[in-house]
């Protein structure tokens, strides 16, 4: 704050030039005075927004006496900093409740992102339109209900990405969505939406989902290219690009017969409709008795085992990017465990009946041991869920540790399954997440490992693309590639019997260090997931020989490590992480080969890999060798060897600080 002295002094004679020298000295310290408001009005701003929310605990961070920024770096949890200001809010997984009001946030000029999924939020709308630079709004999985005004969009000239998805909004589609001029996503599905799609002539919109609601009528001619699942489960919906015209509301048309002559030809269009709702009620009721029959045996399976949580609601949300693919710390605090037959208020229980629960298995014997009753009682942290079942984060003797929740791991017995995570428990190399223990119980296992702070490499890769801050520089990632190239030269050597040592690589499943040491983790689980649960997600069974051939080889893993490459090269997110199997046309080595075909060769590289100026030839020769792992051909395919024998010829020519 500036600071200005007054005193009392006689009075010269009147002279207009005195009273312009005081009013410039008054002006003076009036700028000084307001000098450095901007970050107190943006710390003032998000305390009072945080105020109004309840269950605030992930929020700790967020203090009065520490600036939110510091440079490109955010002081508190969620906030995402670009020059010193504050350009994003990133509020995901946290447990946060209560009522969205905007209107403390409304003063922050610079902010562009606004993403609070997988919370508890409830209420209407918020005022997004006070936010008027926006750029991008997530909101899915949460509780909004009602309407959402035709106007609520409007004036929203930046916004590019909007998602409302998994929550209970009802009414018309909001009019206002067609006027944003540069909206390239949205989302609205799984909600309760009604009436008809309104026709979107944005050139730039690529993406829109509007599955699962109550939606009638045509489908817009200007949406009619987009996949169909865009549009399934809304069962009034009709035209291209499903797979069923849209009926004619007469009962009769007219055609021209051989004779040129016109005939009426009835179209029973009533009957059609009467028709497609039996069946879809049919649909309902056989879709509602399963889903009864699972819902009461999984409740008897709760009753019977171990819980987590007590409530699996919270966990039973996916993401989209990846950005929710780095483990969050911050999440809300709860109890980890919940032993049958023990409730957490029973602080005088012993420990020995816990132990009838099942045992806590340790693979390391120099590791500092707890039991489960210890493990029960911890304070845990919800990270999220993921392919296979949710991960927690726990704090006991003053470790951090994330335990994963498997149900799917059936595929062998107790003796085997125990064998394998003793092997796996004897892997060592400083680029594997090594295990630390496992509990074995029929119905559901849970790993326990280390927590690295730091997040995943698709966290990092991925999650600051909406506020402008530069990504990992290409020094630091070709030191990642060899670190991951490393530590798969270990799982083929210590594991060969395992035909895909790894399985499920990919850049979720490589942790960094602080400094940025990669670590691989959820490897070598192939031989004990249930094989249908199995080939429905892991990155192996999603490879070009098991969608041709039906089977996975020891190259199958270079596939993986090939997509990795060009993902860190190019920043694009391989979409093939999110098909069911094999699709060529998601392929991002078939989009690299299509642009090279093209002479575009240099608009394949991230735009935000800083430090590749002078490097142009060590990042084309890694190019290839990232396309060369990706072949479809596996006899033309490189096998790991080879590909390490590439990289490691690889280095830092140049100077990669001239950017």
């Amino acid at each position: 704050m500036g600071v200005c002295e007054a005193r009392l002094c006689r009075a010269p004679n009147s002279n207009p030039y005195v009273f312009l020298s005081f009013f410039i000295v008054l002006s003076s310290c009036s700028f000084m005075s307001s000098f450095g408001e901007p970050e107190n009005a943006d710390s003032d701003a998000l305390l009072s927004f945080k105020d109004s929310l309840s269950n605030t605990k992930a929020l700790s961070s967020w203090k009065p006496s520490v600036s939110p920024c510091n440079g490109n770096r955010g002081n508190w949890i969620g906030v995402l900093c670009f020059n010193g200001q504050v350009r994003g809010l990133q509020l995901e997984n946290m447990g946060l409740k209560g009522m969205l009001d905007l209107n403390y946030v409304a003063s922050m000029p610079h902010l562009r992102t606004l993403s609070i999924m997988n919370n508890t939020f409830t209420g209407s709308m918020p005022h997004l339109k006070k936010l008027s630079t926006l750029r991008s709004v997530y909101l899915s999985y949460n509780h909004f209900s009602g309407e959402i005004p035709g106007d609520a969009f409007l004036g929203m000239r930046f916004l590019k990405k909007i998602s409302l998805n998994n929550n209970e909004f009802a009414g018309k589609i909001p009019s206002s969505l067609t006027a944003l001029p540069r909206l390239t996503e949205l989302r609205l599905d799984d909600n309760k939406f009604q009436g008809q799609i309104p026709d979107f002539q944005q050139p730039s919109l690529r993406r829109l989902n509007v599955s699962n609601n109550d939606l009638d009528g045509p489908i817009p001619t200007t949406l009619s290219k987009l996949d169909a699942s865009s549009f399934s489960g809304n069962a009034n919906l009709c035209g291209p690009p499903l797979g069923f015209s849209c009926i004619s509301p007469t009962n009769t048309t007219t055609t021209k017969n051989n004779n040129n002559m016109t005939a009426p030809v009835k179209v029973s269009g009533k009957k059609s409709v009467r028709n497609m709702v039996l069946i879809v009620i049919i649909l309902v009721l056989v879709v509602v008795a399963i889903a009864a029959f699972f819902i009461i045996s999984h409740l008897k399976t709760q009753r019977r085992g171990l819980q987590l949580l007590g409530n699996d609601k919270v966990c039973n949300t996916s993401s989209t990017l990846t950005v929710n693919d780095r483990s969050n710390k911050y999440a809300t605090s709860t109890s980890l465990m919940e032993p049958p037959k023990l409730k957490l208020a029973d602080a005088h229980a012993t420990p020995k009946r816990v132990e009838q629960a099942g045992k806590l298995s340790f693979v390391w014997n120099d590791r500092a041991k707890f039991d489960l009753h210890d493990l029960l009682r911890a304070s845990a942290e919800i990270l999220g869920s993921g392919t296979f079942g949710a991960s927690y984060k726990a704090s006991i003797l003053s470790d951090d540790v994330v335990v994963k929740r498997y149900k799917q791991m059936n595929n062998v017995g107790r003796e085997d399954f125990q064998e394998h995570m003793r092997r796996l428990g004897s892997l060592t190399h400083q680029n594997l997440l090594p295990l630390v223990a496992y509990y074995y119980r029929k119905e559901e296992k849970l790993l326990v490992s280390d927590f690295v702070d730091n997040g995943s490499l698709a966290f990092h890769l991925h999650g600051n693309h909406n506020i402008e801050e530069p990504g990992l520089d290409w020094p630091s990632r070709l030191r990642i590639i060899k670190g991951v190239g490393r530590g798969l030269t270990y799982l083929y050597s210590a594991l060969p019997s395992l035909v895909v040592p790894h399985g499920h690589l990919k850049s979720s499943n490589v942790l960094l260090d602080d400094s940025l040491e990669p670590l691989l983790n959820d490897y070598a689980l192939i031989p004990v997931i249930n094989q249908e649960h199995a080939q429905h997600l892991m990155m192996a069974y999603k490879s070009p020989e098991y969608a041709k051939l039906g089977r996975i080889t020891k190259k199958t893993d270079v596939w993986s490590f090939g997509i990795l490459i060009l993902e860190m090269l190019t920043g694009k997110f391989p979409e093939n992480y999110l098909t069911h199997r094999y699709d060529p046309n998601a392929d991002l080595a078939t989009w690299v080969n299509d642009m090279i075909k093209q002479k575009r060769t240099s608009e394949v590289f991230d735009v935000e890999m800083e430090g590749a100026r002078n490097c142009k030839e060590e990042l084309v020769k890694l190019l290839k060798i990232g396309l060369s792992c990706c072949e479809e051909d596996l006899d033309a395919r490189l096998d790991l060897n080879q590909v390490i024998h590439k990289i490691d010829q690889l280095n830092y020519d140049g100077d990669y600080f001239s950017d």
